[in-house]
């Protein structure tokens, strides 16, 4: 059974978002593994609580990934 497992951060995904997530990776699969994959693929759209998260030492945050830094240019 494909397994598709996605960490998004909260509140930056609308739910029409989630849906073509699922989809795309959904026939992704299929198109790898052929059609029988498509009724047994399961894809999990976990969202992470804001500032749950970090890169390169660094907390991720909505703002930040929404490309507010905080500062008021």
């Amino acid at each position: 059974m494909p397994f598709a497992h996605f960490k998004v951060p909260a509140g930056t995904v609308t739910p029409e978002d989630k849906k073509k997530i699922v989809e795309r990776t959904t026939d992704l699969y299929a198109e790898i593994y052929g059609e029988r994959a498509r009724a047994t693929t399961v894809v999990l759209v976990d969202e992470v609580a804001d500032g749950g998260w970090g890169v390169a030492g660094s907390v991720l945050t909505a703002a930040l990934l929404n490309g507010d830094d905080g500062t008021d240019a």
